[in-house]
């Protein structure tokens, strides 16, 4: 089976490559295209291990005119484009022949799932009612790793369905002919097309890209999925699910999220959240029109006559036309909002979920009551649930700002008011100081803070902080998602933005999420939120519910990937621990990114390894850059995403892992502490890491990629600590060294074989998930390393000893950590139990090697040019963004 849903993929890979040759041949011309074709031949043989045919590649590159490397670069990126698409899309096909083929596992997790929970005697009565509570929350936020133009995006989608439809069986040959030819045209396209974009994308551009996701896929996947489970619990629970059920739903970080980033503004974030609600508007819209054309029915409920008052030969049509007027009303008025025109308060406008809901509610009652539960069911099912999930706002905007800004917006209204300086207070004193003014019915402030007092406003980044407050209070409470604090640590960072909130008049406060992120933050997690539960006023506030965001970018940048990793599993078990002895619904909400040293990984493994008890039936997840386009980018696999993600909670629910051992648990603190020891001596106490970072690996040259709205720093200048998590990764992986995600993690492993504790790893490995997680996740990202690479950079950009030297000790490191991951697995090679992603990673390597080469030429022709010329820009930056954008399309999971 495995041969025969392979061979298709292969001959889609085939199939691109080819129309891709016969592109260069017609547009770039037969000098390319024989180019293209060599180039390919040595990078085969290098893959296969010929010293002499690597040897030939460098030589080539190295007599290169500058002008010749942007098309060669071009090239062996948009095939590492396409072996993504064609992968993509053999997601979407293996479910089709899985449901052709009964003999086969069911290609929707769901269905084993709810086979193993009757096994294991979990009652109908409560999987009903756990998938009647779950809450399964996305994040979709516009982290700087999406490398790709809409524009490419789109064409690339097309190019899927192209795929799509060639799968079909009854093409007759011309029809055939016409999917090819259309095939070719966008593959045409594609080349004639910059895939870099020209300028950085703004908050907005990268909200809109956000609602492109909402709009072609999800929008249709999202009932399809309601759909799907309702049939699970009629054929397992034996009664459908209710109307009113949300099992997932999205929110957004995108013009939300001005942590670090001072594009990021109050009036931004009110633009986005009215373009988020006319985006929603107009899709209701198209929705309404559909239904209003398709229900023409004549029989109605009396409840449906009486709403109108006067008999009509078609009631429904003639009842949701006045649905269709709000919407409209409500388009209108948001779009004269985006275009700053002063707007009236309409009573059409609609700015509630109910609003929208109840007319579609009272037309399903109607034909459920008139025997007709075929069209009941139908289109205007998918609607409500449409409106369930998406609301009016389709993604609930999430704010995010540093702890640090609301101390200093704290400080600026102490001291206006005689009483000193905030920030220099002890915890406790602050503690005291916030709970008796949110007790407190008097404002704190003498004015409303619509008038601000320019004492308090001298600031620009305070005055930012209460016209971010004010802009919140303006907003239906359903737009707004949570208001995260990012670097949190203590109780009053939580209490600050309460005050906050209340000063500014915000009626419906945004729940307040505390995230924890780096090493020492996480281990005291539990402790702050212990306190916070402990005080009467809060524990009232909050009615018994409360969500903790995770962070493990800035931890695994501070300790390693090892280290940070238990210091996550740790702080959700003792904030798990800490919410059930106060009686507190706990929701963690997990900032993982793409990368392994970011979170990354598999969504059911991950999620069945947290903590048992972590997850209870609720959970949010951050999806970030790249990862939201290979993950819902195509309705088929936005479909399988969804179910695995619920798939993921139920089990994590319902059947949790073990409790660790305490032996376990020993082993998991001695590798840690060696690991985040050795980690940090590399990276920050050996005075050329930095050097090395910024010399042999792109790490500046990332800056020129218009990738992000945000700056790749926290501060302009700086080192290890002031760079984002997410260039740090990317840079490091650029040249395969994938350093983040193993440093110290091998060191740690080998010492625990070297004291003959194997016995104790194994059993680890085999009844403990999260241990078999983090050990899958390093063979991964091992596989995917490759020092020879990372030398070859080396060697091509410095001559300095010193950092050679450094260069020499981590590639031995790498080497050490394979060695050791193969010893514990008892295996030869890497991935010798995952050949789709070994299979994956040798296709790739062939179009990969020329890549790293010619990167490695073009960031050293760059920086000889800089310093000659004395300015900013080379003749070579185009190709050098071109090779970044296609190394990170060949390794996929890069920030």
């Amino acid at each position: 089976m495995a041969q025969h849903i392979d061979a298709p993929l292969r001959e889609d890979v085939r199939l691109l490559g080819n129309l891709l040759g016969e592109t260069l041949k017609a547009h770039a011309g037969d000098a390319l295209f024989n180019q293209v074709e060599q180039i390919r031949a040595l990078a085969k043989g290098a893959r296969d291990g010929q010293v002499e045919s690597e040897k030939q590649l460098e030589q080539l590159f190295l007599n290169l005119e500058d002008c010749e490397i942007l098309p060669l670069t071009r090239a062996f990126t948009h095939f590492l484009h396409y072996a993504n698409i064609a992968e993509q899309y053999h997601v979407v096909r293996s479910r089709r022949a899985g449901e052709f083929d009964q003999s086969h596992p069911s290609p929707n997790p769901l269905e084993p799932l709810f086979e193993k929970f009757k096994q294991q005697n979990i009652s109908s009565e409560q999987l009903y009612q756990q998938i009647c509570d779950l809450s399964i929350e996305l994040v979709l936020t516009a982290h700087p790793t999406e490398v790709s133009r809409r524009t490419m995006i789109q064409k690339y989608d097309d190019i899927n369905r192209c795929l799509e439809q060639l799968d079909q069986q009854k093409l007759t040959p011309k029809q055939r002919e016409v999917v090819l030819l259309n095939l070719k045209q966008l593959i045409c396209s594609a080349w004639q097309t910059d895939e870099i974009r020209q300028q950085k994308p703004t908050p907005i551009d990268e909200a809109k890209w956000g609602f492109t996701v909402i709009e072609q896929t999800l929008w249709h996947a999202i009932p399809k999925f309601f759909r799907e489970l309702n049939d699970l619990s009629l054929q397992h629970c034996g009664k459908a699910l209710p109307t009113d059920i949300t099992p997932v739903r999205f929110a957004s970080w995108m013009g939300g999220d001005r942590d670090g980033n001072p594009n990021v503004t109050h009036k931004v974030t009110q633009e986005v959240l009215w373009f988020s609600r006319w985006q929603a508007t107009e899709l209701y819209l198209k929705d309404i029109e559909n239904l209003r054309w398709e229900l023409s029915i004549q029989e109605a409920s009396d409840e449906l006559r009486q709403q109108l008052g006067q008999n009509h030969h078609e009631p429904y049509r003639e009842f949701l036309r006045h649905t269709r007027q709000r919407l409209r009303a409500t388009r209108q008025w948001l779009a004269d909002k985006l275009q700053g025109k002063d707007t009236l308060d309409d009573p059409m406008v609609i700015h509630h979920k109910y609003e929208l809901l109840e007319p579609l509610m009272l037309c399903h009652r109607s034909l459920l009551e008139c025997n007709l539960p075929e069209i009941a069911n139908g289109n205007l099912l998918d609607c409500i649930y449409r409106i369930q999930c998406f609301g009016i706002e389709l993604l609930k905007l999430d704010i995010r700002q540093e702890s640090g800004r609301h101390r200093q917006a704290i400080s600026a209204i102490t001291e206006y008011l005689g009483l000193g300086n905030f920030d220099t207070w002890t915890e406790q004193a602050r503690q005291n100081f916030l709970l008796n003014e949110l007790q407190s019915k008097r404002p704190l402030l003498p004015k409303s803070f619509n008038e601000p007092l320019d004492s308090l406003i001298n600031h620009p980044d305070v005055q930012e902080v209460f016209a971010t407050m004010r802009t919140l209070a303006e907003q239906p409470s359903e737009s707004l998602g949570a208001y995260i604090i990012s670097m949190a640590e203590y109780p009053s960072d939580v209490l600050a933005v309460l005050l906050l909130q209340k000063e500014a008049g915000i009626q419906h406060p945004l729940r307040v999420v505390p995230l924890f992120e780096t090493l020492k933050d996480l281990d005291s997690a539990a402790a702050t939120m212990n306190t916070l539960f402990g005080m009467h006023w809060y524990k009232q506030h909050i009615q018994g519910k409360h969500e903790v965001m995770i962070g493990y970018s800035d931890s695994a940048k501070d300790a390693g990937f090892m280290s940070a990793n238990w210091a996550q599993y740790r702080a959700q078990e003792e904030l798990a621990a800490i919410a059930q002895q106060h009686n507190i619904q706990l929701t963690l909400f997990h900032g993982r990114g793409g990368s392994i040293s970011r979170g990354g990984a598999p969504t059911q493994q991950a999620l069945f390894s947290q903590p048992p008890g972590s997850i209870s039936g609720a959970i949010r997840v951050t999806e970030q850059g790249e990862m939201i386009r290979f993950k819902f980018g195509i309705e088929g696999v936005a479909l399988q995403n969804l179910e695995v993600y619920t798939a993921a909670t139920l089990e994590a629910t319902l059947l949790p892992p073990p409790v660790p051992r305490p032996e376990w648990r020993d082993l998991m603190n001695q590798m840690t502490e060696t690991s985040v020891k050795l980690y940090r001596q590399t990276v920050r106490e050996n005075p050329h890491f930095v050097e090395y970072l910024r010399t042999v690996t792109p790490e500046l040259e990332l800056q020129m990629l218009p990738l992000g709205s945000r700056p790749a720093k926290r501060q302009v200048s700086g080192g290890i600590e002031s760079l984002r998590a997410i260039p740090w990764v990317f840079a490091w992986t650029q040249i395969r060294l994938m350093l983040p995600a193993w440093l110290g993690t091998g060191a740690a492993l080998d010492e625990i074989l070297q004291q003959q504790q194997k016995e104790k790893l194994d059993e680890m490995l085999a009844e403990w998930p999260y241990f078999q997680t983090l050990i899958d996740m390093l063979e991964m990202v091992l596989s995917k390393a490759d020092a020879d690479i990372a030398w070859y950079y080396e060697t091509h950009l410095t001559q300095s000893q010193h950092l050679h030297h450094l260069g020499a000790e981590l590639r031995q490191r790498l080497q050490d950590a394979i060695e050791t991951l193969l010893q514990l697995k008892g295996e030869s090679e890497l991935l010798s139990q995952n050949e789709v992603l070994d299979q994956s990673m040798r296709v790739r390597k062939t179009y990969l090697l020329p890549l790293h080469l010619l990167q490695a030429e073009l960031m050293k022709r760059r920086r000889e040019y800089l310093k000659q010329h004395q300015t900013t820009h080379s003749p070579v930056d185009h190709a050098l963004m071109v090779s970044i954008a296609g190394i990170a399309a060949g390794l996929r999971n890069t920030g």
